[in-house]
């Protein structure tokens, strides 16, 4: 099943708004988004397939931990890491 994760990364720093800009490219390939700009956190909401929500997170961190280096930003700690699956995604809008 697909999932969308979303992960913060929360720091000591401002994130500039072109960091954000070199996270959302890092994360494009996994159908991601980034914010951060003018925040002590950067994140990004990126989508994996996984048995579970769990599994999810377990995927999707390193993605985003690699996804950040390889936009430059600080190696911070990951301190939050959200999920929905598409089922859910779609029962929110079924009337």
């Amino acid at each position: 099943m697909r999932y969308s994760v979303s992960v913060i990364a929360e720091g000591d720093r401002e994130i500039k708004l072109d960091e954000v800009v070199e996270l959302a490219d890092a994360v494009a390939h996994l159908n991601g988004i980034a914010s951060g700009a003018g925040s002590m956190s950067y994140g990004a909401q990126i989508v994996v397939e996984a048995a579970d929500s769990d599994t999810a997170v377990d995927v999707a961190i390193p993605l985003f931990t690699e996804a950040a280096r390889a936009a430059g930003l600080p190696e911070w700690p990951v301190t939050r890491a959200e999920t929905i699956s598409e089922v859910d995604d779609l029962e929110a809008f079924e009337p």
